[in-house]
């Protein structure tokens, strides 16, 4: 199923009847909880992977966290981009149909693109670049600066 098309799992319409909450001060707790529990599962994140001159650009958004929060495994024919959410902010939603992250994605590779990697973050977005090239025995832990 493509995930350009399709929203991403664990979506939650938390849209109560009107005053149903109010009513049921243990309806909110698990509402909350529901909440808690959805936004604390790694979300899949959409990447657009392109050849640019000699590197291979991989590019995702991942609003809500720091650079610091992120890290990337880059192996021979994969790369693993994960984010860690820095807070929870537990609310009443009415509708819940996205959150901050926590982030994860492999994302294959194709061949040839073992060389150097580098990555940048800023305005929520990761920008990750391995060269075109050379030969990776083991993966490697890119931090984005």
């Amino acid at each position: 199923m493509d995930p350009n098309l399709f929203p991403p799992s664990g979506l939650t319409d938390l849209h109560p009847p009107h005053g149903a909450l109010d009513d049921d001060p243990q309806a909110l707790a698990d509402q909350m909880a529901d909440a808690i529990q959805v936004a604390a599962r790694p979300q899949d994140v959409a990447v657009n992977m392109y050849e640019a001159t000699g590197a291979l650009v991989v590019v995702a958004p991942l609003p809500g966290v720091m650079a610091e929060d992120i890290s990337i495994e880059v192996a021979r024919d994969s790369i693993r981009i994960y984010a860690e959410a820095r807070t929870l902010a537990p609310k009443a939603y009415l509708r819940h149909e996205w959150h901050y992250g926590p982030y994860e994605r492999t994302v294959g590779l194709p061949e040839g693109f073992e060389g150097e990697a580098s990555a940048s973050f800023g305005n929520g977005q990761l920008a990750l670049r391995i060269g075109r090239g050379g030969e990776r025995s083991s993966p490697v832990i890119v931090q984005p600066s």
